[in-house]
This record gives structure tokens, C-alpha cells and sequence, in this order.
């Protein structure tokens, strides 16, 4: 089968949500037909019916099915309402603790490192991270509604029985799943289980009051007696649901946590962490003890979270042994041969150090754009769609470098609401002279208690912005924005407000300043939780907006204007023909035209974003050389599309 990229992933993401649909609604019918027969068997005594289709289509059978539809659709609505608050409800839901950035356990900073590490070099905001505390189990989820809210939480046994190997392989596991838009449908799935299992919590229900009526009183034994066998009755429908729940869950994740499996290997160019992660949940456990809601989360976990009767027919993810194999035929017995000891406390061997010197002499070139204002090379006919979704070693390398060289005092800032404030208002502020600054927050008077502007704390991140350059400004961001999502709904829209009226202070926008208040808009605000629904199918569709954003791609990247009209050519030549137009290249174009362009761009279906990715690096990567401001830029407008990139292009093989 061939290897599917980012956006084949996402097209097959919104074929599974539709898949979903389906399998729900075969179920609901499953169940509603499944009572309405327990209603016929129960009253056929009382009102001979011929037979079952008829009862189905009295007055009873009719008020049956309506009864049992509204139960598992209200229960569904419920525990939808419930979740809408996103990944942060499910990890409450499982009674995790939110992880404290300044936490100065060594595991906790452990999982902080290896996951701001994977998220910088994925192109992703840094995930919020919960920890369960009363959970021994190897076990860990990611939930979300999107990337830019999504939590990652891991039990205790996952901090303390794993090594940073194999930790960063299932941190790896559970990127791919933030990567492959797979948070939303496992939130969603929750819901509609819930909903299914509504009518056996209802006949455990009756049961118990039927139970408390016999011990208090003795009379009326015969409505005790209907309310007990109805009670059973239900039960057993509720185990009903309950099987097809499972078969749901494993129809929609278990080829996923394959795939998940595999790009976490493609992410760490590591088998053995994976592998060895597994290996462990085979010799301990994976399964929940302490949360009520193991069945719940089920199918989002690493492993099994709950122990399950037909395991083969309905686990929600394929057995361990299956799933070391397939990463890698020799591991399960390597695996077995060690002893654990030799496991857990694995000395550094010749091949290890010689990989260790091979990443210090790789990341010479890589590390150049950090020191100055250099240019990284890249291979001709590069494709940077290629690059969505995928972390490459190289970009994990260079995220860990930048990681290294960015200052402890600046770090930890940007793990507070207002060092996290106060570095946007510094991403602005760098570029200006101290008299702009001076005339643009005498503009600002409404900023008030964690918005309010603290020149101490701005000007402490000048000197990382001075010595690291534009590589590190939206690296930091993302790692602030698990902080910027602790402000209340009204701080982040006033943190918008602010924002904007800064950029727009000196009476212009720069490119990177419009990038920046989109991604802070985007990633804050509540319309950045909605999936982006498809609604241009042809390129047609969406001519002008296309012109708009590569007119303004070819003269970002050029320095004449015969430069930006041969440069916009090339890049339109492969949409134009005689149904697709997109127009001359335009003289000018307003933050307000390109943020509309980019509204309509978003709704475009999946398989038409890389077209739009390769053309805007088209102009960017026309010299075969890519400064870093430009690739910054282009990652941030690539998030306005749905398409995380990583902070360096990757040559094409």
C-alpha cells in the first residue's frame, strides 16, 4: 500500500467521520429493533398482535422506536455538551492534573522537553499536559478538537516506568495522532457511545429502584416484578450497545494505531523506543484503575485502557505482539532475550556514540541560521508539501538545538499567562525604535491587569530575539501558547485587541506582523475549535483568492518588480487553464484582502492545499535558498490552512 501523505490523511480523517455516521446509525437501529421485540414479547400477552412487523407498526411499536431514538439521542446531546469543552473536559473527565511548566521533577521536565521538542518540529502549538496521577499503567492520549487546543495526558506509570526513548516514541505515537485529525472523531466517538449506552444505564437503574421499593415494602409485587424484568430486559440491550460500541471503536482506531505506530518510527527514526514502550505495557499494564471513564477513552489511548472479553473481535487497538512486529520482525525476540535490568539501565554503546557524533557534525549547518541571518541551502524542485505532517530527524535535531540555546529565564516566562503576553507585545516592539514604541503605547490606554504592558519583562526577551534572530520567534510562540489558552475567554479577546491596534500603530503591516495576529487568532479564539468545512472542491472556485496570495508570495520573495512578475507566472502556471483564471499579479495587496483570501483557501477540500503550499514555496525557494524569515512566514501562513510545517524545509530524495 502506498505511503499516504498529510493531506491523504486528512481526506481519510473526514471519510472516517462519515464512516462514524454510518456505523452509528446502524446501530441505533440495531438497538431501537433489538426493544421494540422486547416490547412486543412483553405485551403480546396483554394485546395479541399478529406478529412482530405488525406491532412494529401499531401505536406501541411506533412510540417504542420514537422513545428509544430520543433516549440515545439525548444521552449522545449530553455527553456532547459536556465535551465541549475540548481535550481539557476529557482530561478532567479522567481526573488528570495539569502538568506545571516550572514543575522541577525530573520525569515531569523529562515529558515537557520531549514534547516542546516534537511540537517545534512538527510545526504544531505546544499540547497543554495533564498527568494521572493515581494511574501505575503505561498508558497516554491526545484530545482535542484541534491541533491549537489539544491536551496530551499520560499516567504516572508512563513518567516513571519509561526512559526518554521510549517516552519519545510514545510522544511520537500521539503526535501522529494530533497530526492525522484524529483528536476530533475519537471526542466525537465518546459522545455517540455515550448515547448507545443510555438504555442499559437506564435498566440498571430500574433495577436498582425496584431493588430499594422490595426493601422497604412488600406490597405492589407485581409492578415489582415488571419493573425487575423490564430492567434485565434493557440490561441486556445495554450489553448490546454496548458490543456494537466496541465494534465501532475498533472499526474506526485500529487501523489508525497502526499507521500511528509507524509514524512515530518515521518521526524518531528510533524502532527500539516504540517498541520498547510496548514491550513494557506487555510485562506491566496498560489498564486504568482509578477513573470511571477507562471505556470512555478507550480507543484515544497508546494501549488498552480497559480489559475486554473477545479481545480479537472488539480491542480498539491491535494485539502488542502484532504491533512490535510490525514494527520491526526482530524486536519481540531481542526483547526477550534482554534481561530487564539490561533494559532499564542500558549503558551508551560504540553505535550510540557514533550516532551521537554524527548529530553534533549534522547540526553545524543546520545551527547557522540560529547564529546570524544566513540562508539554508535546499535541493532543486523541492516540494514543501512533502514536509506537512512529518517530522524528520533533522527537524527533532534542530528543534533540540534551539531548545539548548534558548535562555532558562526566557523559557520560563513563556510558561506564565504574562511573560506569554508580554513576549507577543515583544515580537512587535523588537522592530520598533524607542520613540515608535513610546508613540505606539500612548495609543494603548485599555490594557489592564495581565495585559497590561511591563517594559521590565519585554525588554528581558530582546537580547533572545537579538542573539537567536527571527528563527526563534515563532518556535517561542508556540511554546507560550499552553499558557496564552490559560486566558479567559475575554483576556484573549483583549489580547487580540491590543495586538492589533499595536501592529497597526506605525500605519502599516508588515507580512509577519498579519502572521502573527492570525496565528494568535486562529490558535485563541473560539472559531479556531471548528473544523474548516470543505466547500470548494475546484480551484475555480477560489481564482482570486489564489491570485491574491500568490501576488503577494512572488513579490515577498523578489526584489524588483520584473522579478515579481516572472516569479508569479511560474507560480500560476500550473492552476490557469480555460476553467481556472487567477488574474494579473497585483500591485498591492491589504491584510484585510489576504485575510479573506485565506477564509475562503481554508475551505478548500484537503487533496487541493499542496498545489497552493509548492506554489508559495515556488516563489520563496526560486534561488534554491531559503532565509528563515521567509520559511517562518510561509509555516504561518500554512497554518492558516490547516497544514502544520516544520520550522526548516526538508531537501526532496
Amino acid at each position: 500500500m502506498a505511503k499516504l501523505g498529510f493531506f491523504e490523511r486528512q481526506e481519510r480523517a473526514r471519510r472516517n467521520t462519515t464512516l462514524l455516521v454510518f456505523l452509528f446509525t446502524a446501530a441505533v437501529l440495531l438497538i431501537t429493533l433489538v426493544v421494540d421485540l422486547v416490547g412486543y414479547l412483553v405485551t403480546r400477552n396483554v394485546e395479541p398482535t399478529a406478529h412482530f412487523g405488525v406491532w412494529l407498526t401499531s401505536e406501541q411499536g411506533i412510540f417504542t422506536s420514537i422513545a428509544v431514538v430520543s433516549v440515545i439521542g439525548l444521552g449522545s446531546l449530553i455527553r456532547w455538551i459536556d465535551l465541549a469543552g475540548g481535550g481539557e473536559r476529557v482530561a478532567r473527565m479522567v481526573g488528570a492534573r495539569l502538568l506545571d511548566p516550572s514543575s522541577q521533577d525530573p520525569q515531569e521536565r523529562q515529558l515537557r522537553n520531549v514534547v516542546e521538542e516534537m511540537a517545534i518540529a512538527s510545526g504544531v502549538p505546544v499540547p497543554d499536559l495533564y498527568v494521572m496521577d493515581n494511574e501505575t499503567a503505561i498508558n497516554a492520549f491526545v484530545a482535542g478538537y484541534s491541533p491549537g487546543e489539544a491536551v496530551m495526558v499520560v499516567t504516572h506509570g508512563t513518567l516513571t516506568q519509561l526512559n526518554r526513548d521510549e517516552l519519545q516514541g510514545v510522544v511520537g505515537h500521539e503526535f501522529s495522532h494530533i497530526l492525522n485529525s484524529d483528536m476530533r472523531i475519537n471526542v466525537r466517538l465518546i459522545a455517540l457511545l455515550a448515547g448507545i449506552l443510555m438504555i442499559g444505564q437506564i435498566g440498571q437503574f430500574l433495577l436498582g429502584s425496584a431493588g430499594r421499593r422490595r426493601y422497604y415494602s412488600s406490597r405492589d409485587n407485581k409492578s415489582q416484578g415488571l419493573a425487575i424484568g423490564l430492567g434485565l430486559a434493557l440490561m441486556l440491550v445495554g450489553y448490546i450497545g454496548l458490543f456494537f460500541g466496541r465494534l465501532i471503536q475498533a472499526a474506526i482506531s485500529r487501523q489508525r494505531e497502526m499507521l500511528a505506530d509507524a509514524s512515530s518510527v518515521q518521526f524518531t527514526r528510533n524502532p527500539e523506543g516504540i517498541a520498547s514502550a510496548l514491550y513494557r505495557i506487555g510485562e506491566s499494564s496498560s489498564y486504568f484503575q482509578s477513573t470511571g471513564h477507562a471505556s470512555d477513552v478507550n480507543h484515544m489511548c497508546f494501549s488498552e485502557s480497559v480489559r475486554m472479553r473477545f479481545a480479537g473481535w472488539l480491542a480498539s487497538h491491535p494485539p502488542l505482539e502484532d504491533r512490535i512486529n510490525a514494527i520491526g520482525p526482530g524486536l519481540l525476540a531481542r526483547f526477550r532475550n534482554r534481561r530487564r535490568d539490561d533494559v532499564r539501565q542500558a549503558r551508551p554503546t560504540v553505535e550510540d556514540a557514533a550516532r551521537g557524533s554524527l548529530f553534533r557534525d549534522g547540526l553545524q549547518d543546520m545551527v547557522a541560521p540560529l547564529a546570524g541571518r544566513h540562508t539554508t541551502p535546499v535541493a532543486p524542485h523541492t516540494r514543501l508539501s512533502d514536509s506537512a505532517g512529518v517530522v524528520t530527524t533533522a527537524n527533532e535535531e534542530y528543534a533540540q538545538q534551539l531548545l539548548r540555546q534558548l535562555p532558562d529565564n526566557a523559557r520560563t516566562l513563556l510558561y506564565t499567562r504574562t511573560g506569554a503576553v508580554q513576549y507577543c507585545y515583544s515580537l512587535i516592539f523588537h522592530s520598533m525604535s524607542a520613540e515608535e514604541r513610546e508613540q505606539a503605547l500612548s495609543r494603548i490606554s485599555e490594557a489592564r491587569g495581565v495585559l497590561g504592558f511591563d517594559p521590565a519583562l519585554i525588554e528581558r526577551f530582546y537580547p533572545t530575539l537579538d542573539q537567536l534572530g527571527e528563527a526563534i520567534r515563532l518556535p517561542a510562540l508556540e511554546l507560550a501558547m499552553p499558557a496564552l489558552r490559560k486566558l479567559d475567554p475575554e483576556e484573549r479577546r483583549g489580547l487580540e485587541k491590543v495586538l492589533t491596534h499595536l501592529v497597526r500603530a506605525d500605519g502599516q503591516v508588515t507580512l509577519f506582523e498579519f502572521a502573527l495576529l492570525s496565528f494568535i487568532h486562529r490558535h485563541l479564539s473560539p472559531a479556531g475549535r471548528r473544523a474548516d468545512k470543505v466547500r470548494f472542491r475546484r480551484f475555480a472556485d477560489v481564482a482570486d483568492s489564489l491570485g491574491i496570495l500568490l501576488s503577494l508570495a512572488a513579490r515577498s520573495a523578489t526584489e524588483s518588480p520584473e522579478e515579481a512578475q516572472k516569479c508569479y507566472s511560474e507560480a500560476v502556471a500550473g492552476f490557469e487553464g480555460r476553467t481556472v483564471d487567477l488574474g494579473p499579479l497585483r500591485d498591492k495587496v491589504s491584510s484585510r484582502a489576504l485575510q479573506e483570501a485565506l477564509i475562503r483557501l481554508r475551505a478548500l477540500s484537503p487533496m487541493l492545499k499542496p498545489a497552493i503550499i509548492d506554489a508559495c514555496g515556488h516563489c520563496i525557494l526560486r534561488d534554491n535558498q531559503v532565509v528563515v524569515r521567509e520559511y517562518e512566514i510561509l509555516r504561518l501562513v500554512a497554518d492558516q490552512l490547516d497544514c502544520p510545517m516544520p520550522p526548516l524545509p526538508v531537501a526532496a530524495v
